[in-house]
């Protein structure tokens, strides 16, 4: 069962200052290419849609400084609740520091690089229309960049009006985690995130949908980056579909380069003003994500693993087999891991400060962007203050009010709402 909320005025408000954009700078010194953590996949989407994976270098300057990289404690199942909180809460103040004193003192320049997932029409015709719809997917934190396929699978079996979807990964996340083992700090800020995703779609998107792409994609035309910037794109429809800190991330990005975006697909974006309640709550996110098992003998294992898990087997068969086969990769003993780190999933966690910073930023967002948001209706077993997120979630569907709308799920939570969207995404993109 579906329902929506009905307008409500904003009331809530954070103590934040939003912080200035900082511009790209080109990297300089020399540039070592990595070539791609696995083969090439030959499977294709529904049989219709070719699947290929580019790479594409992150922006620089990153916006937090290079820091070590914080060492969890050994691992115990019968670790107290207040331990986990406290491991959180000191990730979380040391996350807090490196922004106290707004952009000043960035320093990481290392080379990082993102990989982008993209499924294309094998025997796509050219279209009347000028301008196809690319759908452009977001994931959110701890989901590798293939989680969306399953709803993928659905969604295009629905709408015959896509010609191209590119499926996101940040710099932790999955494959790009990978590339970047030797190379991630100890901060991470959802800036930088936003500053990636402006990156791919202001320099890096090809201009037109071709038959095939190179691994690295090139930089395109200077000319070209400043058009996209001022009109958008002049051959695709770009349609943007974001979960939790994926809908933040491109919010974000959304609210610097306008142009770029026709409508938006918020999956419970975590745009928030992180009021007392949410706070405590985030702070035992972030200890546990912190201290969670990475390691099992098997993909067989991890997903018996996985299945007993309460947060887990909510999940629909499907996507959990895609976690098990995209979100792990083997490992020197013999076994398989994650391929995001837990201790990198905990700093994303750790540092909301962007969402509380797009929470003031949302109303100033371009009304000619169509917002649809997906909203959780089951309440969580673990916050003190279940009201009061309600609440939230109300304030945050009209944070923008213009040319918006939205829709509760009342059998879903923030992890299982995304299979639960199809109908109302497919409405939105033939719109």
């Amino acid at each position: 069962m579906t329902s929506s909320y009905p307008y409500t005025p904003t009331t809530l408000r954070t103590t934040v200052k939003p912080r200035p954009w900082v511009p790209f700078k080109p990297h300089e010194g020399p540039v070592k290419v990595p070539s791609l953590p696995f083969k090439p996949r030959s499977n294709k989407l529904l049989g219709i849609y070719d699947i290929s994976t580019h790479i594409i270098p992150a922006v620089n300057p990153r916006v937090t400084p290079n820091i070590p990289v914080p060492v969890p404690p050994p691992r115990s199942s019968k670790r107290p609740e207040r331990d986990i909180k406290k491991l959180g809460l000191e990730l979380m103040e040391q996350q807090a520091q490196q922004g106290e004193d707004g952009y000043s003192g960035v320093t990481d320049e290392r080379l990082l690089w993102n990989c982008v997932n993209r499924y294309v029409k094998k025997d796509r015709e050219d279209k009347v229309r000028t301008k196809g719809i690319t759908l452009f997917l977001v994931h959110a934190t701890g989901f590798p960049k293939e989680i969306w396929e399953t709803t993928l699978c659905y969604l295009l079996a629905a709408c015959s009006v896509i010609d191209e979807i590119w499926s996101w990964e940040s710099v932790q996340h999955g494959d790009s985690a990978l590339l970047n083992r030797q190379s991630l700090s100890g901060s991470f800020d959802w800036t930088d995130n936003a500053r990636d995703i402006a990156n791919f779609l202001v320099n890096y998107m090809p201009e037109e949908i071709e038959t095939s792409l190179p691994t690295h994609l090139q930089q395109l035309p200077a000319s070209i980056g400043e058009s996209r910037q001022k009109s958008g794109f002049s051959s695709r429809t770009l349609v943007v579909v974001g979960h939790s800190f994926g809908g933040c991330s491109v919010t974000l990005t959304a609210l610097h380069f306008p142009a770029l975006f026709s409508s938006m697909i918020l999956v419970d974006a975590m745009i928030d003003t992180y009021q007392g309640f949410a706070w405590e709550h985030t702070q035992y996110l972030v200890g546990a994500s912190f201290i969670r098992r990475d390691q099992w003998p098997s993909r067989e294992d991890a997903l018996r693993s996985f299945k007993s898990s309460p947060i887990f087997s909510a999940w629909h068969s499907d996507v959990l087999q895609l976690y098990v086969d995209f979100g792990l990769c083997e490992d020197d003993s013999g076994g398989v891991r994650l391929k995001t780190p837990p201790v990198h999933e905990a700093l994303v966690l750790a540092n909301p400060r962007a969402s509380r910073e797009t929470w003031e930023l949302m109303e100033t967002l371009d009304e000619q962007i169509e917002l649809l948001w997906i909203l959780p209706g089951k309440p969580s077993q673990d916050l003190s203050d279940r009201s009061m997120l309600v609440e939230v979630r109300k304030q945050r569907a009209w944070r923008r009010p213009a040319n918006s709308s939205n829709t509760i799920f009342k059998s879903s939570s923030h992890l299982v709402c995304i299979s639960s969207s199809i109908v109302y995404m497919t409405n939105v993109i033939v719109a």
